[in-house]
């Protein structure tokens, strides 16, 4: 890189889809109350990618403020469905409900990524895929929460696609990396174009 690029995320497969792609990379999370800021913005009447790309923004600005000369790739997404953003489930009842309340439906992952410099944004990138989840049973669900809540718990709308809630679905329209939180495809373009990735 021929800039220091930071994350500012803890989110693992973030920042393995990073390194997968051979993109150098620190880490370093950003604090801020994603909830407060959420229920602000859908107050205000704010639309899901409005709130994903407003949030992304904020953590790329916090760690921008204390690395100055460094790209900070700020990163959020949510889900949609039917106009009510799900958030992670706080209690293993939570993502009982979400996953009942997505079944046999469709809803939407957006996935924001914000690059600032110096405190000031210069490139982002929304990214939306759209998901339908088959009808499962009840027992199924819980089961699935059973045995996935260590996991399941870090994810919007407490499922992981890349490991058994791949089964909970019958058809997925967009990007994969976009289901894993990160609009990878533009991000290495942008960074190419830039002349910080070798083509």
């Amino acid at each position: 890189m021929a800039q220091t690029l930071i994350l500012a995320s803890g989110s693992s497969i973030r920042t393995q889809l990073l390194r997968q792609a051979n993109v150098a990379h620190e880490i370093s999370v950003a604090r801020i109350d994603e909830e407060m800021i959420k229920t602000a913005l859908i107050s205000d009447g704010a639309a899901s990618r409005d709130v994903a790309d407003t949030l992304a923004e904020m953590k790329a600005r916090k760690v921008s403020d204390k690395n100055p000369g460094a790209l900070v790739l700020g990163c959020d997404q949510v889900l949609d469905h039917r106009g009510s953003l799900f958030s992670k489930p706080a209690t293993p009842e939570d993502a009982i409900a979400q996953l009942t309340a997505l079944r046999g439906d469709r809803h939407s992952l957006l996935s924001a990524a914000v690059i600032v410099e110096n405190g000031k944004p210069i490139w982002r990138h929304i990214g939306q895929v759209r998901l339908r989840m088959r009808d499962a049973s009840y027992a199924y669900i819980a089961d699935y929460v059973a045995r996935n809540w260590d996991s399941i718990q870090h994810a919007v709308g407490a499922y992981k696609l890349e490991e058994e809630g791949v089964r909970l679905f019958s058809s997925i329209e967009g990007d994969y990396f976009n289901v894993l939180g990160l609009p990878l495809l533009e991000l290495l373009n942008y960074l190419t174009l830039r002349g910080d990735l070798t083509a």
